[in-house]
């Protein structure tokens, strides 16, 4: 007998879902889920007016609003709690969650007005109340919190310590606090025990106030790097503190102790480490550890570790390098600081458009959110880039975002702002920051040398003196506040912005103030400022000083040999540059880059060494693992054009790539044809810049210089026509002398200057003594088609004499006269210091916008090679 089928059925309903309870909060909470505890919350509450909701409910409901940084969530929670007054309970556990998440989601005053109306406060209550104080930066109103605690009978625990430490630390003017603090905590036996991070806390203020050696010390006593449980967290923080404090050898002699005694590095050992290796120029360390990085797959796909690679390659310049390591990275585990790292790299290397593509990439694709620190870094590529046209737009992006009022952000948008020109914007920014600290300051003043506003730099440093900033909030309503203003003082950023405009104003009387003020502060050892005091003397036209300043650096970088081997170059002493040259590639202090072989290509230029030139020129990729770039080439253009060789120049032209990279060399040839003269070359190079570079005026000025020398006027017209077709016009001749502390400038013929009348006076009188003396001008230097009188009368007039004679005028006898020049200083003024020079038995010191002439008893220091 067949089976009887069974009933067809629909399955049962799911039985329903088991409603939230407070455990089920406190579970989404541990977990990190934040959102769904909310959401638990949110229906636990909907489910009736009277739901459990109880101090073990709210607490946990409370740090998921912290975490998701949601006010108005916290401000819920606390109308829940005070409907159901759990704030009156036995134990303030409910009060003391929501003081510190109003703290973490911004609201300092709902924090203190939540502590005043507190009936019962316990160790937690003051225990949050100082470390949200803390979050604020009101250090002196966290130690008022930590007294109100004391005398209250509260006990004080390793927590306490920490936030008071932290507080301790940023009071730089009263170091005996924090030893007070260290002091308590020996005396309650807070240090003692296993867990360290009481003890890291203590060695990080040490650190802070600049008790580097105390910091050492303690590290180094019995058991201190070697406590069971919390040794790694101490060497870390040992290592981490050693970098930030800038003494990054002794960082790396702690790293590889650590590893001689068996403590095995882990990712934020290397994340502390690496940026040493950047700062101490040591690439093979960083190579080193990037090795021992590979052998740990785990720490391989650290992105941690990765940001800190990427930082220290791009930091060598060697942004492909930083490129693989983001590569290698699974997608999947980038964290937003890698990208951030990577598009700072791209930054920092000019790769602009590199750097926009992947800040594209970063939510397009990967989903992860810009942060206030991707901006600050992605900022200078927007301003840079020719490519990117809505760089104003950017600022609303920023304003979208919410990120306006990050002082970080607010800095880059004043840089934007001042490369692009506008000034004003940047003013404004600068203006709605509050408060204003170095760095702010600091954008502002660079933006100022930037565009050329040097004087406005300085008067934004006397600013900066002169006004305070708050560190502390007013008063509160509840007492627990405190204000402490202090001055904004120049630091070794400020120096280094400022003091390539004194160089670019050749006003050395203006950077050896700075120079003054760096030996007071202890920053003329420091290797940047160091190399921009000997770039602003050399460029100032001291030479000696420049070497001496050399000469006392404890440390010298790449920068500080080029910049005095371009100085050498520049003055005209080629054999010295040499010889510097050669020490340096001795010495293994540094590694010549392209940049120092443009240096040294330009001092032999300059001199007339043309075989050592070519020999450097040839040998720089087989000795030195430079590649011959197009700039490279065209200072070896430069080298042979100047000796006349104008074959052989062309030849290695010839031998390039064609297109925009053969700009240089075009124009080195240019100049080369200019000098001797040679017309049909002359028009080749010209017609191959005009086509590379057609808005560019100083290669329609040369042709015509070549045409006027050789007579051809009709030519020269036809060139000068073709500049009024295209817009183009020529860059007035500029000079300027720094006499008294002040600037003064001169255009050629010009009468806008105060005393112009007097130095035209006496520039008329020197002229008369000159032509008595045998001086002829150079009338070819006038690119006019006119009568040799009229040309005698505007050479007569020409800025850097009328600078020369003012200088005469205004500083004392004996003397020098330093004078710059924005363009290249023409044959007959060359001529006429000369003259003027052993006449009036004074050294004249003319800067043009290619080198330095030294003019003493009638003759040049370029030996009229120039």
């Amino acid at each position: 007998m067949a089976a009887t089928p069974l009933p067809v059925a629909s399955p049962p309903p799911p039985p329903p879902p088991h409603p939230p309870t407070a455990a089920t909060i406190r579970s989404l909470t541990a977990a990190g889920d934040h959102a769904a505890a909310l959401r638990a919350l949110s229906s636990l509450s909907a489910a009736s007016p009277s739901a459990p909701l109880d101090r073990f409910a709210l607490p946990p409901a409370a740090k998921s609003a912290a975490a998701l940084r949601s006010l108005p969530a916290v401000r819920a929670i606390h109308a829940a709690a005070l409907r159901r007054r759990l704030l009156d309970g036995p134990t303030p556990a409910v009060a003391n969650a929501l003081l510190t998440a109003y703290a973490r989601c911004g609201d300092l005053p709902a924090a203190l007005a939540l502590f005043a109306a507190m009936p019962g406060r316990d160790a937690v209550t003051f225990n949050s109340l100082i470390a949200a104080l803390c979050l604020f930066r009101r250090w002196l109103p966290a130690l008022d919190a930590l007294r109100d605690m004391v005398l209250e009978s509260h006990p004080l625990t390793s927590f306490t310590l920490v936030s008071v430490l932290l507080a301790c630390s940023h009071l730089a003017g009263n170091p005996r606090l924090g030893r007070e603090a260290h002091a308590f905590a020996l005396k309650s036996g807070l240090l003692d025990g296993d867990e360290r991070f009481a003890f890291n806390a203590l060695l990080s203020m040490y650190a802070r106030l600049g008790l580097v050696d105390d910091a050492q010390r303690l590290f180094g006593s019995v058991g201190a790097a070697d406590a069971p449980g919390g040794g790694l967290v101490t060497w870390n923080t040992m290592v981490s503190l050693l970098v930030q404090s800038g003494r990054c050898p002794e960082a790396v002699d702690v790293l590889y102790d650590m590893v001689a005694r068996g403590v095995r590095p882990d990712g934020v050992t290397f994340a502390s480490a690496l940026p040493a290796c950047s700062q101490l120029e040591l690439l093979s360390l960083g190579k080193e550890m990037h090795a021992y990085v590979l052998k740990d797959a785990d720490l391989a796909a650290n992105s941690f570790v990765a940001s800190a690679l990427v930082d220290m390659y791009a930091s060598h310049e060697r942004v492909d390098a930083a490129r693989r390591v983001f590569d290698m990275v699974p997608s999947g585990d980038r964290q937003l600081g890698l990208w951030n790292a990577m598009i700072c790299g791209y930054a920092q290397a000019g790769k602009d458009e590199d750097a926009l593509e992947l800040f594209a990439r970063t939510e397009a694709e990967a989903g992860v959110v810009p942060s206030e620190t991707t901006m600050a870094g992605v900022l200078p590529a927007c301003a840079r880039s020719e490519a990117f046209a809505g760089k104003e737009a950017v600022h609303g992006y920023v304003v979208k975002r919410d990120m306006a009022e990050n002082r970080f952000v607010q800095n880059a948008l004043m840089d934007m702002y001042a490369r692009l020109g506008d000034m004003d914007a940047a003013r404004r920014i600068f203006a709605a920051i509050e408060p204003r600290d170095v760095v702010s300051w600091n954008t502002l003043i660079t933006g100022c040398v930037v565009q050329g506003h040097i004087s406005d730099a300085f008067q934004l440093v006397r600013e900066m003196q002169q006004q305070g900033r708050y560190t502390d909030a007013a008063a509160t309503e509840d007492g627990i506040a405190g204000a402490d203003e202090e001055p904004v003082m120049p630091n070794n950023i400020t120096l280094m912005t400022l003091l390539p405009g004194c160089a670019m104003l050749a006003a050395p009387a203006r950077g050896k103030e700075i120079h003054g003020y760096a030996v007071r502060h202890a920053w003329d050892s420091d290797v940047a400022v160091g190399s921009a005091l000997v770039d602003m003397y050399a460029k100032g036209g001291c030479l000696a000083l420049s070497r001496a300043v050399f000469d006392r650096l404890p440390r010298r970088n790449v920068i500080t040999w080029n910049v005095l081997i371009m100085a050498y170059g520049m003055h005209g002493l080629g054999a010295q540059a040499i010889v510097l040259f050669d020490r340096m590639v001795a010495s293994d202090e540094a590694k010549p880059n392209e940049v120092t072989f443009i240096a040294v290509l330009a001092a032999c230029s300059h001199s007339g060494m043309v075989d050592r030139g070519l020999e450097l020129f040839h040998s720089m990729k087989r000795d030195h693992g430079v590649e011959p770039t197009p700039d490279l080439h065209a200072c070896a253009v430069d080298i042979l054009g100047r000796a006349g060789r104008l074959d052989e120049a062309y030849s290695i032209i010839s031998s390039m790539e064609p297109g925009e990279q053969q700009v240089s060399a075009w124009s080195s040839f240019l100049g080369a044809c200019r000098l001797h003269r040679n017309v049909q070359l002359g028009e080749i190079a010209a017609e191959r810049l005009f086509e590379l570079e057609p808005d560019e005026a100083s290669h329609y000025v040369l042709l015509c210089n070549i045409y006027s020398a050789a007579g051809l006027w009709e030519k020269s017209s036809e060139v000068r026509g073709r500049m009024r077709q295209r817009g183009v016009s020529k860059e007035p001749g500029c000079s300027w002398i720094e006499v008294d502390g002040a600037i003064h400038r001169f255009m050629a013929g010009e009468s806008a200057h105060p005393e112009s009348a007097l130095v035209h006076a006496h520039m008329d009188a020197l002229w008369e003594r000159m032509r008595g003396q045998g001086y002829t001008p150079d009338t070819s230097c006038v690119l006019h088609d006119i009568e040799e009188g009229e040309k005698a009368a505007i050479l007569r007039y020409h800025s850097e004499k009328l600078a020369i004679a003012f200088g005469l005028l205004r500083t004392p006898p004996g003397a020098a006269i330093r004078v710059a020049k924005n363009l290249r200083v023409c044959n007959d003024c060359h001529e006429a210091a000369k003259f003027i020079s052993k006449m009036v038995g004074r050294e004249i010191v003319l800067r043009d916008v290619r080198r330095f002439h030294h003019f003493v008893d009638g003759a040049c220091s370029c030996g009229d090679y120039w």
